[in-house]
């Protein structure tokens, strides 16, 4: 029984490590819209699983052995990227569309994130895509893709998501500017 009992725990596999991501600084300037809502983010499909992607070169995925995300990515992702834009935009509410609280928006923002992962170089490469529709405007909506690379420091984990959590963050630097500008322009009409 003892043997059994041994055999069984050598069996089973070490509990993962649980990663999220984290608000990253920016610079906060007033000029946006009152209230804003972010849509839920969109993710590409080979970033939608608990392990967390190490890379996704030369038509092959690395996925992080024992290494996941301790939430679903997609509401990981926009519930990060709110509190950057909430902390970039001054003055301006921005309230999750999956949240329990509704208003009046005098904007929406979209977002699909399409890439993620490790670049041939060992960098994060990231690129986006944001929408951003202001409620009242003839302007309509204002579109912008954003690519970026963060360096990784090293091959932990942490780092990664450490680096990820900066290209989120420049990710909300460029809709925070797409949202100053629509406020721009409707104060302007």
């Amino acid at each position: 029984m003892l043997a059994l009992a041994g055999a069984l725990a050598a069996c089973s596999s070490p509990n993962p490590d649980l990663y999220t991501l984290a608000p990253a600084p920016g610079t906060p300037a007033p000029g946006g819209p009152a209230t804003v809502v972010l849509h839920q983010v969109s993710i590409a499909r080979y970033l939608e699983r608990p392990d967390i992607v190490r890379s996704s070169e030369n038509f092959r995925l690395e996925v992080m052995a024992n290494d996941a995300w301790g939430e679903p990515v997609a509401p990981m992702i926009s519930r990060v990227l709110a509190d950057d834009l909430s902390q970039r935009l001054p003055g301006t509410t921005i309230l999750n569309i999956n949240g329990a609280i509704t208003a009046k928006e005098d904007a929406t923002v979209e977002v699909n994130v399409q890439r993620m992962d490790r670049d041939a170089t060992g960098a994060l490469a990231f690129v986006g895509q944001a929408s951003v529709e202001p409620a009242q405007s003839a302007r309509g909506v204002v579109t912008r893709t954003v690519r970026t690379s963060v360096p990784i420091a090293s091959a932990a984990t942490a780092e990664e998501v450490r680096a990820m959590s900066l290209a989120i963050g420049r990710l909300a630097d460029e809709v925070a500017e797409m949202l100053r500008g629509t406020s721009t322009q409707r104060r302007r009409n």
